[in-house]
């Protein structure tokens, strides 16, 4: 059963209240901390990325193309659509010869609230690349194109490059495919459903690694988490927490979100794998949850809590500024 995360309160008394599970793994697969059912369902969302990217990788898709560690960071991003985020997704696509038409990742607004407003003020519409998915699309098209399959439909189910997602998914998370829900997600591919402990246990896998099974895994995985550890601002960008516990930790600790309350990350060194799921998937709980978990496993020095700390209690402000309230972890 979920337990209660955070508070939410407002002149000393609790207003609301967010429940939720998180689970924290190591490298063995035991769990070292857990709050609420660490067996709960829930869809990993872009919080897979990470992981999506690998069959490409593996497929020799960066020696093929050439694409560098921004270029693997945003295909794991769910990224603010900010003018690098989109001229990275830009030179994937003049990398493979491919026209950035083949996206089918449908039209969206750029999370990055000024990304948005300059778009409305040149009269220009949101396209597919603006999308926060269009980067783990791009790895998709470019998986198609290495194995040789059709790139139109690619975000189908029934299409290869999916069989290969629903693959990887299998064997990063330790759950067998007849036990993994599907979804379709925003961006219009397969979305997987699966316990937090496997979400967790992928996770310890970017952390170190050295424990999984294949040189080849091994070196895709090594990739992927030194992309996202050296380019954190490609993995989200300005303002969002994911590129701010990369920056604050040098790379220590890799992070990323999915939508609904999901959020997971990679403790580097220390072989740790972490999943959050907030139960009412309202973000505004996230941030003091990973935070307050980071602080009591001891996972972060006085100097990174301190730059984080107005993520690790977010104060409530008024209208007129003034702070009638706070979100607070309390598990």
């Amino acid at each position: 059963m979920s337990v209660v995360l955070t508070h939410v309160t407002r002149g000393g008394e609790i207003e609301s209240v967010h429940r939720g599970n998180l689970v924290v793994v190591d490298r063995s697969g035991r769990i070292v901390y857990s709050a609420g059912d660490a067996s709960g369902y829930t869809y990993w969302r872009s919080a897979a990325k990470p992981f999506q990217v690998l069959p490409m990788i593996e497929a020799g898709g960066v020696e093929r193309f050439g694409f560098s560690e921004e270029e693997i960071a945003v295909m794991t991003s769910s990224h603010g659509g900010e003018e690098r985020h989109i001229d990275a997704v830009g030179r994937i696509f003049k990398k493979m010869g491919c026209g950035i038409d083949k996206l089918d990742c449908g039209a969206a607004k750029p999370m990055h609230p000024a990304a948005a407003r300059k778009l409305l003020q040149q009269n220009m519409p949101y396209e597919q690349v603006h999308n926060p998915c269009s980067g783990k699309h791009s790895s998709m098209i470019a998986l198609a194109l290495i194995r040789g399959y059709v790139v139109d439909g690619y975000v189908q189910p029934e299409h290869p490059v999916q069989k290969e997602m629903l693959d990887v998914v299998k064997d990063v998370s330790g759950i067998e495919i007849e036990s993994i829900k599907i979804g379709i997600d925003g961006c219009g591919v397969p979305v997987f459903g699966l316990p937090v402990y496997n979400m967790a246990k992928a996770y310890s896998l970017l952390a170190d690694p050295e424990t999984a099974g294949g040189s080849k895994r091994r070196d895709a995985l090594k990739t992927v988490a030194s992309a996202m550890s050296k380019n954190p601002f490609y993995v989200a960008g300005t303002g969002r927490l994911d590129t701010e516990l990369i920056e604050v930790t040098n790379g220590r600790i890799i992070a990323k979100l999915g939508s609904e309350g999901v959020y997971c990350a990679a403790v580097t060194g220390a072989g740790l794998g972490i999943a959050i799921k907030i139960e009412d998937g309202n973000y505004r709980a996230i941030d003091p949850v990973i935070v307050e978990l980071l602080r009591r496993l001891g996972l972060l020095t006085g100097e990174e809590l301190e730059k984080l700390a107005d993520r690790w209690v977010v104060k409530i402000k008024n209208h007129h500024k003034d702070v009638i309230g706070e979100i607070k972890a309390v598990f």
